[in-house]
């Protein structure tokens, strides 16, 4: 008896930490960081939020935001005290931080007027332009960017300032500014192939051979087929960004040029095509569903591939549904499957539903994929998939499977599945840890407290009854607590005693503690 007094004693004094004033919003911050985290375990490894990997495509656009909160280099610590821009820089950066484009933009002009010569005058050039565009000042932003192209070509911010500049161009152009439009229709055309060779001069008689030297170790023959691609990085993005102006301003010009680009086959084009799907896949209607199904068919690279069949879930047309059925069934690439059963799981459409579940089904598909169609399911919250689920339970041999039908019919809610989840739960004859995840989603989903109240003494089993205990603990309600107490004070077992207070100490409730305190003192 008296180590549970020390239990008790430990847990009551757990109730109230001593945390310096200093450290306890950090600490609340950390805690509501790793509760926030721990919300995604259900998932249990779907990679759900594998859709978020076609955004990517955004990294050469958007990227430019994220400098918006970056500090800039200290050119102190490089020019000494003495810089003569350090003044006008620190002012223009306060004014951006602060939000003030008018100011920072006038004070970056004045560093470059007054200083031309600078090291920062490149950059404060660029910082002006993005003020401007800030202020929707887009005509003098594109000057200076034009500016900072011609007079400052090894700035640092020139790769920044080139995608920014085909930003603007495409807003320019969308309000019929001539020039604009003629810039981005010819940036967004794919570059042209290179003049054929000229023929060779005519071979030299040739010299007798000098003996071959054998390799270096040190660097061995480079095997064909290995030559890097070039870096064409800086001008894809600038590309990119113009196609995605000029499908916006005029898609009948622009779908043919994004053909064009997605019809290259070789594979340093591949990162270009990746991101042309995605703005492909931004405009509805035949053609681009056309494009989309071609390249998810015939493009020789897997993730250019996957891009598209991720988009196909935003067409959602019959012929995208086969499209996607036909790679669900047939693809070797498990990631492109996986890309399958995600687009099929967005297209509300009953047939896309019925190769989900005939996939699901399926006995001789790779269970991870089976898994994952399962969970998909499981988000479309219809009757249908909730009956399917529930009498596919019962065949399935994998206990994986059965723990993902357990929790896709614990997302769908409904009394039907809250039923067949208590059954689960009750049922002995199931393995013990089904019926513990059973269990446990029927606390989640807000199951009928008065039946869960009444069920630890009907319960055999040890872990169950531990499980049991944990359930009431996640719960908010008066009866649950009710039962912690109880067994907190009458159970026998001295192991689910201790758990039971042990939650407890986990309760803000004044009659939690009252309960502590009189097991410490009889």
């Amino acid at each position: 008896m008296q180590a549970m007094y020390l239990v008790v004693a430990a847990v009551v004094g757990m109730q109230q930490p001593v945390v310096p004033r200093t450290v306890a919003p950090a600490l609340a911050h950390a805690q509501a960081a790793l509760q926030g985290l721990g919300a995604l375990d259900a998932l249990d490894g779907l990679d759900a939020l594998d859709a978020l990997d076609a955004l990517a495509v955004l990294d050469g656009l958007d990227g430019l935001d994220a400098l918006d909160a970056l500090d800039t280099r200290d050119a102190a610590a490089l020019h000494g005290e003495q810089d003569p821009t350090d003044s006008l820089w620190r002012a223009a950066r306060r004014a951006f931080n602060r939000g003030d484009y008018t100011s920072a933009a006038k004070l970056y002009g004045e560093l470059t007027r007054r200083y031309p010569d600078a090291t920062r005058a490149g950059d404060a050039l660029y910082w002006a332009a993005f003020a401007l565009y800030k202020n929707d000042n887009l005509d003098r932003a594109r000057a200076l960017l034009v500016t900072q192209q011609q007079r400052y070509p090894k700035a640092a911010t020139l790769r920044d300032g080139d995608a920014l500049l085909a930003r603007i161009q495409g807003a320019l152009a969308t309000q019929g500014d001539e020039e604009a439009h003629r810039w981005v229709l010819i940036h967004a055309e794919p570059p042209q192939p290179p003049e054929p060779p000229q023929p060779p001069e005519p071979p030299q008689p040739p010299r007798p051979p000098r003996p071959p030297r054998p390799p270096r170790p040190s660097q061995p023959p480079r095997p064909a087929g290995t030559r890097g691609c070039p870096d064409e990085n800086d001008e894809d993005d600038v590309r990119v960004a113009a196609l995605n102006g000029l499908l916006q301003m005029d898609a009948a010009n622009a779908l043919p040029i994004l053909r064009k680009v997605l019809a290259k086959r070789d594979a340093c084009s591949a990162g270009l095509r990746r991101k042309a799907v995605f703005i492909v896949s931004q405009k509805h209607g035949a053609e681009t569903e056309d494009i989309l199904l071609d390249v998810a068919r015939n493009d020789p690279d897997s993730d250019v591939r996957r891009q598209a069949v991720f988009w196909l879930s935003q067409v959602g047309s019959d012929r995208a549904v086969t499209a996607l059925d036909s790679i669900l069934r047939n693809a070797t690439d498990p990631e492109l499957q996986d890309k399958a059963i995600f687009a099929l799981g967005q297209i509300h459409q009953g047939r896309a539903a019925q190769i989900l579940r005939d996939y699901a089904a399926n006995e001789r598909a790779p269970d991870e994929a089976r898994e994952k169609t399962i969970f998909w399911l499981g988000q479309q919250h219809s009757q249908e998939n909730a009956a399917f689920l529930r009498g596919l339970y019962a065949k399935l041999a994998s206990e994986e499977l059965k723990e993902k039908v357990i929790f896709s019919l614990s997302q769908m809610g409904g009394p039907d599945n809250g039923r067949w989840l208590m059954d689960i739960a009750l049922n002995e004859r199931e393995p013990v840890e089904m019926r513990k995840k059973a269990l446990f989603w029927v606390g989640q989903t807000g199951g009928n407290l008065d039946q869960l109240a009444g069920l630890y003494d009907r319960m055999q089993n040890q872990d169950m009854k531990e499980q049991l205990i944990f359930v009431y603990s996640q719960s908010h309600e008066a009866a649950a607590l009710d039962q912690l107490i109880r067994i907190a004070k009458t159970e026998q077992d001295k192991e689910l005693r201790k758990k039971a207070i042990f939650w407890l100490g986990q309760s803000h409730d004044p009659r939690a503690a009252q309960v502590l305190l009189e097991i410490i003192n009889p």
